[in-house]
């Protein structure tokens, strides 16, 4: 059953800016999550925290395409509003310019610690050093340091998702060009065919396929070039989210299954855990089941969250206003402010609790304080994907999310 806000207003989605802010929010806690665990990162802590993983694993197959999913619909809505020439630019304008500043500004000091920790790059000073690796190394544009660990520079490190969010704009700008009713028609007729049980059933398979063929061969590097089996996945995402965005009657459905989908998304996860963790003996038979769990808990997953949010998140305030606002800044700063502080605390001899509610509470602080000042500064607001006017709390409530 639908809210009043949300039949008065069926343009100003306050469940998908819900979404949005959470699913951001989890990723900050994600990649401070990242200093303890196995997988690669830019830095470590001294502290490794095995039970984190499974914990991790929970979010990490959905976090990032629900935020394409989600950035579809705002796409498709802000195309319901301005003509098509006018949605490009102002989408570059949006993705671009803080993608630039933040190649530039933002994730050198990234690099930067990144080398030190790996191979004891240093100088006389913390300053000195960093001055001499952005001038003669950042700056290079090739190759650096190889063969280990070889990073690209300059780099864009996590604003990938703002790269690959503006080259599938683009795209579908250029297909809009060539078939402006595309949208419609197809939005239309896919809906019809996910109707029903269909709605769980067809995505996940869709998943489970990019899962079980692409990611074998072209495994994630998040480089642009080459990334078929990310592109897959995450072009999905965003085309389902552009697609379906006017579709009442698929965002009535998720909210009657969400039941439904949280079940079979838990069962999905317990089977990949299970052979994840090695509970099975290894065959080519449990590797495809393992893809398979793995693809369905993706759509299945993000299907829930979707359903719960239109149920339940759907009261506007400030506090919403605010963040929906806030949350792309936080965003562009937050690793940075983690790989920052986490790099300070090593040597300090703090427990990894102590050592990661400090990194925590630093990054959030950092994040505030950086929205706080960029948001009064009107130069600065366009460098961290902010509207160039100084706007009204009114005008605040109209924005869609990114």
């Amino acid at each position: 059953m639908s809210t009043p806000q949300q039949e008065s207003n069926p343009e100003r989605r306050i469940d998908l800016d819900w979404v949005r802010i959470l699913a951001f929010g989890l990723l900050i806690f994600y990649h401070v999550g990242m200093l303890y665990v196995s997988w690669g990162f830019h830095i470590k802590s001294a502290h490794r925290l095995t039970w984190l993983e499974p914990v991790m694993l929970v979010l990490n197959p959905w976090r990032l395409s629900l935020l394409f999913v989600v950035s579809g619909v705002a796409s498709r809505f802000m195309l319901g509003k301005v003509p098509l020439a006018a949605f490009a630019r102002a989408r570059s304008v949006r993705l671009l310019i803080p993608l630039i500043f933040g190649m530039l500004v933002i994730v050198p000091p990234q690099s930067y610690l990144q080398i030190v920790e790996s191979l004891g790059y240093s100088h006389a000073s913390y300053l000195q050093g960093f001055a001499d690796y952005y001038v003669h190394h950042y700056l290079a544009f090739s190759a650096q340091f190889c063969p280990n660990p070889c990073i690209a520079q300059p780099t864009w490190n996590h604003l990938w998702f703002v790269v690959y969010l503006w080259v599938y704009t683009m795209a579908l700008a250029g297909v809009l060009v060539l078939w402006p009713t595309a949208a419609d028609r197809i939005g239309e007729r896919l809906a019809v065919v996910l109707a029903g049980p269909w709605l769980l059933v067809l995505p996940c398979m869709v998943f489970a396929a990019w899962r079980l063929f692409l990611s074998p061969i072209f495994p994630a590097t998040h480089a642009l070039f080459g990334d078929w089996y990310a592109h897959a996945d995450y072009a999905s995402a965003f085309l389902i989210g552009f697609l379906l965005a006017r579709q009442g009657g698929i965002w009535r459905d998720l909210e009657q299954q969400r039941w439904l989908a949280f079940m079979l998304a838990a069962v999905c996860f317990i089977v990949f855990i299970l052979i994840y963790a090695g509970v099975f003996p290894r065959s080519p038979m449990l590797r495809w089941f393992a893809g398979s769990a793995y693809g369905c808990y993706q759509w299945l997953a993000m299907a829930a969250v979707l359903g719960f949010a239109r149920r339940h998140l759907t009261a506007d305030g400030p506090v919403r206003r605010y963040l929906t606002d806030a949350i792309f800044p936080y965003y562009i700063v937050h690793q940075t402010a983690i790989i920052v502080i986490g790099h300070a605390l090593q040597g300090t001899g703090l427990s990894a609790a102590s050592e990661a509610a400090i990194v925590i509470s630093g990054t959030a602080l950092t994040c505030a304080a950086t929205y706080e000042i960029v948001r009064r500064i009107g130069w600065l607001r366009p460098l961290f994907g902010l509207r160039m006017e100084l706007r009204s709390a009114p005008a605040i409530a109209r924005q869609q999310p990114a």
